[in-house]
């Protein structure tokens, strides 16, 4: 009896013995021992995607649909190009460079040209090449008659559709053309409806050319008559300005009006003592 007790007591003080030091191993070990890091390094650390995902989608379309490159306006790339693509001249001088474009036809440029020479003054005339295949003599007469000459396409299409290699062809062509008659090929272009890329204006200017449009706009390819015509001008022409009319037209087109208004609008410009000048004078182009 005495044996079974005192072995009863001893294993109770072993027991009690080893709790002891566990507890205090314990407690020492969170005293002194710093966590252990992540098994993982910072850039291993794997992702967990989770397969289902109750965010709400982008109501306006994801990036990479919506944030496409658009090309530029026709504002901005003017603004952008401004030494380049020019729509009038110095605004302090009392100077305006009348231009027509679409000749020559044998319709209404020669009555054109007659207003002008009766007038005494230069205008620009922004020429389509086949046309001056089919009218040479007409063409012949705008430059013995000392008019600006400027490229106005081969056969008129919109450039804003056209490949690049059909663009520079229609601009090339016509250059080739001017310079039979002119002797040189001619600095200034100025787009069917006033419409370029900018990847066209950058080759245009790699060729030292400079892009024509204008601030007046006579509306005279509306078939507009004498009245509408000179109140259109009149109204905006100011010192600087580039007046787009027109000294021929498309199938069935009447510039009847251009030609009656021509002669008064030059009398009431040299009334405000306005300067009329070709467009290479008003921008001073060497």
């Amino acid at each position: 009896m005495i044996r079974l007790l005192a072995a009863f007591v001893i294993g109770a003080l072993l027991i009690s013995s080893a709790t002891g030091c566990a507890s205090h191993h314990e407690k020492e070990q969170g005293r002194n021992t710093q966590p252990q890091p992540n098994a993982y390094s910072e850039e291993e650390i794997p992702i967990q995607i989770q397969n289902e995902d109750d965010t709400p989608e982008l109501v306006g379309g994801p990036e990479d649909v919506v944030r496409k490159e658009e090309p530029l306006t026709l504002a901005e790339l003017r603004k952008k190009y401004k030494s380049i693509f020019l729509l009038q001249g110095d605004s302090k001088e009392k100077r305006v460079a009348l231009t027509f474009d679409d000749g020559p036809d044998e319709t209404f440029t020669p009555l054109v040209l007659d207003e002008l020479k009766k007038a005494g003054v230069k205008a620009t005339f922004f020429v389509v090449g086949n046309r001056i295949e089919a009218n040479p003599d007409i063409f012949q007469r705008m430059v013995n008659e000392g008019h600006a000459i400027g490229n106005h396409s081969y056969s008129h299409p919109n450039f804003l559709k056209l490949s690049d290699d059909k663009f520079r062809g229609e601009i090339e062509k016509t250059d080739r053309l001017i310079k039979t008659y002119i002797g040189y090929l001619p600095s200034l272009v100025r787009a069917p409806y006033g419409g370029v890329t900018e990847n066209q204006i950058n080759w245009l200017a790699s060729m030292e050319k400079k892009i024509i449009n204008w601030n007046v706009d006579s509306l005279d390819w509306k078939g507009l008559n004498a009245d509408e015509v000179y109140a259109n001008i009149m109204n905006a022409t100011k010192n600087g300005s580039i007046v787009l009319q027109h000294s021929a037209s498309g199938e069935d087109g009447d510039l009847t009006g251009t030609v009656e208004a021509l002669g008064w609008v030059i009398a009431q410009l040299k009334e405000k003592n306005m300067e009329l000048v070709t467009v290479p004078d008003l921008i001073h182009l060497q």
